[in-house]
Parts: C-alpha cells; structure tokens; sequence
C-alpha cells in the first residue's frame, strides 16, 4: 500500500473537504488492526500529504479524468468534473436551488470584494435598497454578520463566509479574478469611514429585513 492509494481511499470515502490535518490523522491514528499489521504511515507528515496531494491534482487533470482533487477553503476534494455535469444531474433529479439573482450577485461581488463592509455603503454603490437582496444572502449561508463599525449608530458589518469560498472553489480570497485591482477602485461610500482595521469585532444581532 502506498501512501498515494492510501489518500485516494479517504479522499473517496470522505462526504466533506478534508485538511491535510485531518489526512494526517486518519493515517496516523491508532486502529485494532495495528497490532496485527504495522501502520507504514504512523510516521507521515503534513508536507508530504500535500506533495502528494498536489501530485494527485496534476495527474487527473493531465489524464483528462471524470473526476478532479481540488483544494478548498475546508480542505481537498475530491469532485465531478464540471463537462460531466450535464450526466451527473441526472442522478439527482430533485429540484435544484434557485439561482442567484443579477442583484444577489453584485451586492455578493461587492461584500467579497470590500468586506467588512456596512449595508449602507453596499447601497452606496448599488444605488437601491439591500436590505431583502442581504437577506436573501445570508438564508444561504454566503453572507455573515461579522461585527459592527465604529460609526455613530454602530451599523451591523457583513462579510462572506467559508460556504462562500467552498460554493466558488476558491481556497481564499485572494483567488476572487482580479482581486487586488478591484479592492483598490474608489467606491461610492455612504459617509466617510475609518480604515478597516478599527472595526469592531464582536458579532451583533441581525436586523429584520423585507424580501
């Protein structure tokens, strides 16, 4: 057995991304079986399962397989690939979430882009009301409440969450196309704002708000 099989099996057998943590102590862990048959990878390290891992990832793709091994922000999956998806749904044909609206997904674009961010400077650069679009957002789990700023009247702060980064593959954001030149561009704001680092973080109670 070697120790590429070995990580293909949990990687297979996994339903979540996994860490190369939590490889490492799938590998490593003690099992009744040990005291029959020597475990070859008590000794393993993180960085080799990522060497591996990263090795894995080159080959499928290389091999043109059904299946891809990509890294997410919880960790490495393996998933369909996407020009099977077409064959893939058809073994779950239950009804599919809606899409995300236009309006969803530029008020989305713009908390990934400048999170934390106020709900009263995302209207500043969207020129409507959020307050159903923000809601709707976080119902699915892509937006969070992260604190509140340091403004008068102490106005809630949003941000994405990890479902958002596992949602669009993305391990960071960092990984968001065109990152650094969009999180530099001068927005419309509603009031000037002190720099992000004087944020609040204390989460706070989420307001109501209308569909």
């Amino acid at each position: 057995m070697t120790l590429t099989q070995a990580l293909e099996a949990l990687l297979f057998s996994a339903q979540k991304p996994l860490s190369t943590r939590e490889l490492r102590d799938a590998l490593t862990g003690p099992s009744e079986s040990d005291q029959l048959v020597p475990n070859e990878f008590v000794q393993v390290k993180e960085p080799e399962i990522a060497a591996v891992l990263e090795q894995l990832k080159m080959e499928y793709s290389q091999q043109m397989r059904g299946f891809m091994l990509l890294e997410k922000a919880e960790g490495w999956q393996l998933v369909s690939h996407p020009d099977c998806a077409r064959w893939v749904r058809q073994l779950f044909p239950e009804t599919k979430p809606p899409r995300l609206s236009p309006p969803a997904l530029e008020t989305l674009a713009i908390i990934a882009y400048r999170q934390p961010i106020t709900r009263a400077d995302i209207e500043a650069v969207r020129g409507v009301s959020v307050d159903g679009v923000l809601q709707n957002l976080m119902e699915r789990g892509l937006v969070k409440i992260s604190g509140r700023a340091e403004l008068p009247g102490r106005p809630l702060l949003y941000e994405t969450t990890l479902f958002f980064l596992e949602h669009f593959g993305l391990r960071n954001l960092d990984e968001l196309p065109n990152a650094e030149e969009l999180r530099s561009r001068v927005l419309p704001r509603a009031r000037d704002e002190p720099a992000k680092g004087v944020y609040a973080s204390a989460p706070g109670a989420e307001t109501s708000a209308q569909d």
